[in-house]
């Protein structure tokens, strides 16, 4: 049974039960040499960052993670027990920074919770991975600030089959049909799409469990979330029963933008690790550059990673190359209105604000009385020179 990825976010984050089963791919080589024992010309050490700089990532290893191994030296350890790799954490040169990286896997790895429950029960995690909408539902109980945005847009999508559907060219359009979109059930997303009249209530249906058993079974009548940065290649080359293209929008498109996977702090640590975010904050813009523009090497510790950890996420060589590719051409990776990558648009922070507090307030969980997008993301640490060109 392939198991595709979850979508992040606070309101996707309920416990599910899913049958792991065992997985394969990835390339046991280390690539390259392993980094000098000096410090390079970035000594975060020095700018009072931890000894081993802790992220908590969102989910298993994979390609929309890239900038953030590509900041891992050659001279990785994994642990396969506790799903963790760390290693000495370098510079766009390649030289060391005085301080290790440890990436922890996410999802079923911490049991299918919250990267912001993770942080706040663990003070050795440095930073989160954290999509806007569960900074938002969570700022009353857990705030956390956003420093990055290493993801421009969404892979959020929902797919469709073009021969069952072949006048729509849209969620909208979907919403004109007596399709069945399945989803993670509690995706604030999909209670917006609904509650602005794009899909129908009716027709919608929370019981996705990131396999493609639904979708095949109802042989294109169901349409399906999914990443638009995997799943459109894997139901095309590796669902042997599917074997043919889908058709998706991006939640994005659709209305719905929150920053995925954002790399965040708690909020009370941030003015502590404001010399340490000055430093590591521009680094890391740049290693999401990097990483698009030659992702090779990292790709190959991601596969290994994958390998190593057998939790049950299937990802192969063909997926990851995908997802890249996708990255660059849907701008899932790339910069904002200007020239920065990396920044974040409080206006659209804004926006989600207003889109999703009564959501969450009738979900039981009311955002920060009075929130606004200082409150959840800073530019401070931005260096507004960096940018994919």
């Amino acid at each position: 049974m392939r198991i595709t990825r979850m979508t992040a976010g606070a309101a996707t984050a309920t416990l599910l039960a899913l049958t792991l089963a065992a997985c394969g791919g990835g390339d046991d080589d280390a690539a390259a040499a392993a980094p000098s024992g000096e410090v390079g010309s970035t000594d975060l050490a020095a700018a009072g960052c931890p000894d081993t700089v802790v992220v908590q990532t969102d989910w298993n290893p994979e390609s929309e993670h890239g900038g953030l191994y590509e900041s891992l030296g050659d001279d990785y350890v994994v642990d396969a027990g506790s799903k963790t790799v760390s290693g000495t954490l370098i510079d766009g040169e390649g030289d060391s920074t005085g301080v290790k990286l440890e990436i922890r896997a996410g999802g079923p790895a911490i049991g299918f919770q919250t990267v912001t429950a993770q942080m706040y029960s663990d003070d050795a995690i440095t930073l989160g991975y954290i999509a806007t909408d569960e900074a938002i539902q969570l700022s009353a109980t857990q705030p956390t600030t956003a420093v990055l945005a290493p993801l421009e847009i969404s892979p959020t999508m929902i797919m469709w089959d073009p021969e069952t559907y072949p006048d729509v060219t849209g969620i909208e359009d979907l919403g004109q049909t007596d399709a069945t979109v399945r989803y993670f059930e509690g995706s604030a997303y999909m209670a917006y799409l609904t509650g602005s009249g794009i899909l129908s209530p009716d027709q919608v249906d929370g019981s996705y469990d990131g396999t493609p058993a639904g979708f095949v079974a109802d042989a294109g009548k169901s349409a399906q979330q999914g990443f638009a940065s995997a799943e459109p290649y894997i139901y095309e080359n590796e669902v042997d029963a599917w074997g043919k293209g889908v058709e998706y929008e991006l939640v994005y498109d659709a209305g719905f933008q929150p920053y995925q996977s954002s790399i965040s702090v708690r909020s009370d640590e941030v003015e502590g690790l404001s010399g340490c975010l000055t430093e590591l904050v521009p680094l890391m813009q740049q290693a999401d550059v990097d990483y698009l523009e030659d992702p090779a090497r990292v790709n190959e510790i991601i596969l290994e990673l994958v390998e190593e950890y057998d939790t049950g996420w299937v990802y192969s060589q063909g997926v990851a190359d995908f997802s890249v590719q996708q990255q660059a051409e849907l701008g899932l990776v790339g910069n904002g209105s200007d020239d920065t990558h990396g920044n974040f648009d409080t206006a659209r922070v804004q926006t989600l604000i207003d889109q999703t507090t009564p959501i969450f307030t009738e979900q039981g969980t009311p955002p920060l009385e009075g929130i606004t997008p200082d409150d959840l993301v800073t530019n401070e640490y931005i260096d507004d020179a960096i940018g994919v060109q």
